[in-house]
């Protein structure tokens, strides 16, 4: 396959980027964008193929059925999945972590064990795991963080033992985008017996995602963080976990058999899809995963390397601004704080000059607890940002500081 290298020409795929006039889009970390490709493949799914998926004989249905299981085919090739029933349907990385955290976490955990996840954490990669421990009698750690916004792995070694059944990490952190060593993690976690459960939101839309070379037991995303629509996601598990897990939800589809007496569940993965599914979600992730494979992905990661270098280095210079986080390695997200204003008015006061950033804790109020602040200003790049995007964002910033 020929692959698309010509990265600032992708911006062009993107219709309300290009049609919104003077906007700089930079919020990706909490939404991306979508190409035409993949709202041209939502729209001729419910013009052509709508129907009911699995369960009809007719022509309609048996097309809707192809479009949505090759999505899942699709998804289990972006990760590398040994198996496409090791791909599961959810609506994205917060159910996707409830559905591990209630079947398996909720049938394994008992008073006295460990879960460990990190400061890092999106509230969706802490809020299931207190809501189990509480129900489980477990315990809830964090592992610290250093001075840069890098994982402190010497407080991860501290706190793993064999009490820890389960790691919960996040692969980039949506507020710093600190990228975790997750292979070195996963194997330090298996040494103790623990299972790892990867966030990898974040990471989707920026990073190449091997779940068989990270060897990961779980890793979770969300279509909307990939130019794919929002409601639509998917799980991998490794097939003997998920198979020896129990159903989290019951309804159509995930039964084989129903007696007034007794249910017996489908096979592996639909035991744990209950009801009709979101097709269209699917059929419109497959094509963001499509889109995604072709484009050149040295290229892409160099365009935006050095989108994000030059953003870092230009706020950095800034008098009265202030980046925080300096991971080692990190991809997306530059945050920063300008003195003696609330994140919520410099978001507000970029937005009057039509530049889109997020402002506050960003789902992750124990990272700002830790680092001593409220919130942040967070702009978020992806493959449609330019350095032009950059310049508007540092005058931005100054008018800002004009105002002040």
């Amino acid at each position: 396959m020929t692959r698309r290298t010509d990265i600032a020409a992708l911006r062009n795929d993107f219709p309300l980027i290009t049609g919104a006039g003077r906007l700089v889009y930079l919020d990706s970390a909490a939404t991306t964008q979508k190409p035409n490709a993949v709202l041209d493949a939502i729209r001729h799914y419910y013009l052509y193929d709508n129907a009911n998926v699995h369960r009809a004989a007719h022509t309609l249905a048996d097309r809707a059925t192809t479009a949505f299981e090759n999505a899942r085919r699709a998804a289990q090739t972006f990760v590398n999945a040994a198996h496409a029933h090791e791909i599961v349907w959810t609506r994205g990385t917060t159910e996707s972590i409830n559905l591990v955290a209630q079947s398996y976490a909720a049938s394994k955990l008992s008073a006295g064990d460990e879960i460990l996840i990190s400061v890092l954490e999106h509230h969706s990669n802490i809020v299931p795991w207190q809501m189990i421990a509480a129900k489980t009698g477990a315990t809830l750690r964090a592992i610290d963080i250093d001075e840069r916004g890098d994982l402190d792995l010497d407080d991860f070694a501290r706190k793993l033992s064999s009490r820890t059944k389960i790691v919960a990490i996040g692969h980039v952190s949506n507020a710093l985008g600190t990228i975790n060593p997750i292979k070195d993690i996963a194997r330090t976690a298996h040494a103790v017996g623990a299972v790892v459960v990867v966030d990898g939101a974040q990471a989707a839309a920026h990073l190449p995602i091997d779940v068989r070379d990270l060897d990961c037991d779980f890793y979770a995303l969300s279509g909307h963080k990939m130019f794919g629509p929002t409601g639509i996601g998917f799980l991998y598990g490794k097939e003997a976990l998920l198979d020896a897990m129990p159903p989290w939800q019951s309804g159509g589809e995930m039964i084989e058999t129903v007696t007034l007496e007794k249910t017996t569940f489908n096979r592996l993965p639909y035991k744990f899809e209950a009801g009709t599914p979101d097709i269209a979600g699917a059929v419109g992730l497959g094509a963001a995963i499509d889109y995604l494979d072709g484009i050149d992905g040295d290229a892409l990661r160099t365009h935006e390397a050095n989108v994000i270098a030059m953003a870092r280095a230009r706020l950095g210079q800034m008098e009265g601004v202030r980046v925080i986080g300096a991971a080692r390695a990190s991809t997306a997200v530059v945050s920063f704080a300008i003195d003696g204003a609330h994140p919520h008015d410099v978001g507000t006061l970029l937005d009057q000059q039509s530049i889109a950033v997020r402002a506050g804790h960003h789902c992750a109020m124990p990272l700002m607890q830790r680092l001593g602040i409220a919130g942040t200003a967070r702009a978020s790049f992806c493959l449609y940002n330019s350095t032009a995007d950059v310049e508007r964002l540092v005058a931005g910033i100054d008018k800002v500081r004009q105002l002040l």
